[in-house]
């Protein structure tokens, strides 16, 4: 296992030796996205209607954030389960989403598209949401605040730890 540090806006070059298995650091933005926002990004991209970020070489975090504390950027961040998003996943990895970061087990199909997309799957530690809050520096609600928690954040992190996936 070795580490491997990512700073975003990803690219191609930094995704070429990654493993199953490989620590990841990441630093820069990543955007929270979970089911409800998912779907609205597709109905967006549907209608022909502007998106809340660009999804090329953009990295997807399954986070439902916590509202933040008092002197903190956010409340606790960890990960959600992946397998919710699978349906609309293959559909942002084709419009350049290169790294998705959750929990859990994904579908075939998502696996297929992963591998079509030169993509990845990262995980993240299941019940380390204020561990992962600490990593970020800042966070910014940038779309559809009537989701709450599902709402789309734009996070600034440092050394935000996930680790490649085995199931490529």
């Amino acid at each position: 296992m070795k580490t491997i540090h990512i700073n975003t806006p990803v690219n191609q070059n930094q995704l070429k030796d990654l493993q199953a298995g490989d620590k990841v650091l990441i630093s820069g933005t990543i955007y929270t996205a979970r089911d409800a926002a998912h779907k609205r990004i597709i109905h967006a991209l549907e209608n022909n209607n502007p998106l809340p970020f660009d999804l090329t070489n953009q990295i997807i975090y399954y986070c439902g954030p916590t509202p933040a504390r008092e002197e903190f950027p956010i409340g606790s961040a960890g990960p959600t389960t992946s397998t919710r998003m699978d349906e609309y996943t293959p559909t942002l990895l084709d419009k350049g989403v290169k790294l998705l970061i959750g929990k859990g087990e994904r579908s075939e199909q998502v696996i297929a598209s992963l591998r079509k997309n030169n993509a990845y799957y990262l995980i993240a530690i299941g019940g380390a949401g204020a561990y992962y809050a600490s990593t970020i520096l800042s966070s910014k609600l940038i779309a559809w605040p009537d989701l709450g928690a599902e709402a789309v954040y734009q996070l600034e992190v440092k050394d935000f730890i996930c680790f490649v996936s085995n199931q490529m």
